[in-house]
């Protein structure tokens, strides 16, 4: 009896985490240990390769066909402002849970930054001003489509699309044949996405396995009250805030919407890229979670470029972990502008060269904090990020369906 694609990527999952915890027993200079990581990085950078190389046509004819078909039935406007709005929304939801989780149990108090000097002292982080930043913003969002396309700058692509669908709507039948062709197009993609999913469950239990085999468990101990705080505040969001709000507006029970997303969710977490999981995102949203596609080609491509709850969470309780280290006490004005800075931040991210770091250094700087401070996080941000990618992938797939309830009423 055949297993399910769903079957298959739960089961490499496991076994590439079972994989990993035979490799991390190695010695680090063990012949094994090296050709095996040099094997499963293989393995796991073709798969991640494969999902970038179909990302760009996939986004472009998707937000195209999506634009074109919503403005044809005068339902762009609707979308757009429901999109927008569930967005904020979530993301601020994100946010206050992480200032709130960070006030009450003070995570890094009783630490001291002097016991992490020597990683500041050669970490160099890339500062930037809220005005750099907003012009280094804007700059990604207008530019040459080809250059766009050829350098794989999704929210430029987003922009150069929308724009076009709007242009083969005012031209009528007069563009006809375009938007024919630009639908077959995306039948096209996403056809061989369903190609690259059968190499998905090998994949993925080479990536997982690489990140279970690399991780440093003794530098875990030691900022456990961090990880824990995060790890949980992540869960909350992504189990029980996202699950209720899709449940209150649309009906849709949680363990459905499990069913549907799960090979999004064990991609993204497996991947820790919203972008790469994207081709896999469209294809559980438009075949399992059943949103029709002109608004998940919309929906689910902005949101993988401007929807991230959870480098919001994370970079928000990032800023209190390192005052607390710091001795700082942030008081209600200061925290306040780290929720605004931390929600801009998050949404500009996909934009900027090396993302989540400068970002989160913008962060730090908004109200004062030592820049460099970020070389802490470094060594564990990889672990975390995986979670906070599987709840940004999980908003974004919410969010469709949230939508497409709320513009058929």
């Amino acid at each position: 009896m055949k297993l399910s694609l769903n079957t298959q990527i739960f089961s490499g999952a496991a076994i590439g985490v079972l994989i990993g915890m035979a490799i991390s027993t190695l010695a680090q200079d063990s012949e094994l240990r090296v050709q095996s990581l040099y094997a499963l990085g293989l393995v796991g950078s073709v798969f991640i390769d494969l999902l970038k190389m179909v990302l760009i046509p996939l986004v472009f004819t998707s937000i195209v066909v999506g634009v074109a078909n919503l403005q044809a039935h005068r339902q762009v406007h609707r979308v757009w402002i429901s999109t927008l709005g569930f967005f904020i929304l979530s993301m601020a939801l994100a946010i206050a849970l992480a200032l709130a989780a960070s006030n009450i149990f003070k995570p890094g108090e009783g630490m001291q930054l002097a016991m992490f000097q020597d990683a500041m002292q050669n970490f160099e982080a890339h500062r930037m001003t809220m005005s750099e930043f907003f012009k280094q913003f804007l700059h990604e969002l207008f530019m040459n489509p080809f250059a766009a396309l050829a350098n794989g700058k999704v929210l430029a692509v987003v922009i150069f699309a929308l724009f076009m669908g709007i242009a083969l709507v005012v031209g009528g039948e007069r563009y006809q044949n375009i938007h024919k062709l630009l639908q077959e197009a995306q039948e096209l993609v996403m056809r061989i996405v369903g190609w690259i999913m059968h190499l998905a469950p090998l994949g993925i239990m080479a990536l997982l396995a690489q990140l279970v085999a690399n991780q440093d468990l003794g530098l875990l101990q030691t900022m456990g009250k961090f990880v824990t705080l995060i790890v949980a505040t992540t869960l909350i969001h992504g189990v029980i805030i996202l699950p209720l709000l899709l449940y209150v507006v649309t009906g849709v029970t949680p363990l459905r919407f499990w069913r549907g997303a799960r090979e999004a969710l064990i991609t993204a977490f497996a991947t820790s890229s919203s972008s790469a999981t994207l081709p896999v995102t469209l294809r559980c949203v438009e075949n399992k979670l059943h949103v029709k596609p002109e608004i998940a080609g919309f929906v689910v491509p902005l949101g993988a470029t401007i929807n991230m709850d959870g480098t919001a969470l994370y970079e928000a309780a990032a800023a209190l972990f390192i005052a607390h280290l710091a001795g700082i006490e942030l008081g209600t004005g200061q925290q306040l502008v780290v929720f605004f800075t931390a929600m801009i931040a998050a949404m500009g991210a996909p934009g900027i060269p090396s993302a989540g770091m400068v970002t989160m250094v913008m962060v730090l700087q908004s109200v004062g904090l030592p820049a460099e401070a970020i070389a802490i996080l470094l060594p564990i941000d990889r672990l975390l990020d995986t979670l906070r990618t599987t709840v940004n992938v999980e908003g974004d797939m919410v969010g469709s369906l949230i939508v497409q309830k709320l513009v058929q009423r």
